[in-house]
């Protein structure tokens, strides 16, 4: 198999599949090493970059996934019908960035950073699956720890966690004293 038909197997595999698919997954259905098949998706990217197509292939947490590009957004708006997109409360807003910034976190310890309850948002989040329930401590009551999704990651635009802006935790201080 040359590169070329290659590539059209793991553009079709991408856009088959539609959910972020792993270079393992990819090279174990089309047969090739992983080192291989990561150069050739790498060089997809960069190919779908240059020739600024109209969909693009996005990394999310080491997966990939066919998109389109966020400039055509305008264009596909007035082709989809138009839906009920309930965005985040403030409260749901910040429930996610505490989740997001200091995972894996119990519920007890949200509470504690927000000062109030999330039991709504908290449920709210899971139900749009930003977030995840990804265990339990191993102390009394067992509490559920949660995490976020790589839908997530997905949403706002992140390849990975680490991708997320650093907090200047003087600010937070400094913001905290203006409000007492």
């Amino acid at each position: 198999m040359d590169t070329r038909e290659i590539k059209s197997i793991i553009e079709a595999l991408l856009f088959t599949w539609g959910d972020p698919l792993s270079i393992e997954d990819i090279s174990d259905v089309i047969e090739l090493d992983i080192n291989t098949v990561n150069n050739i998706v790498c060089e997809m990217i960069d190919d779908f970059n240059f020739s600024r197509r109209g969909i693009q292939i996005v990394q999310v947490n080491n997966k990939y996934q066919l998109s389109t590009r966020p400039e055509h957004f305008e264009w596909i708006k007035k082709l989809c019908t138009p839906r009920v997109n309930k965005t985040l409360s403030n409260a749901a807003l910040e429930t996610l960035s505490i989740i997001a910034y200091k995972q894996p976190i119990t519920k007890a310890e949200i509470e504690i950073i927000r000062g109030v309850k999330c039991d709504k948002a908290l449920n709210t989040l899971i139900e749009k699956n930003l977030v995840k329930e990804i265990g339990r401590l191993d102390k009394t009551g067992k509490p559920i720890i949660y995490g976020t999704t790589d839908d997530f990651l997905r949403c706002f635009g992140l390849s990975t966690l680490e991708a997320l802006p650093t907090l200047d935790e003087n600010i937070i201080e400094e913001d905290l004293d203006n409000t007492k």
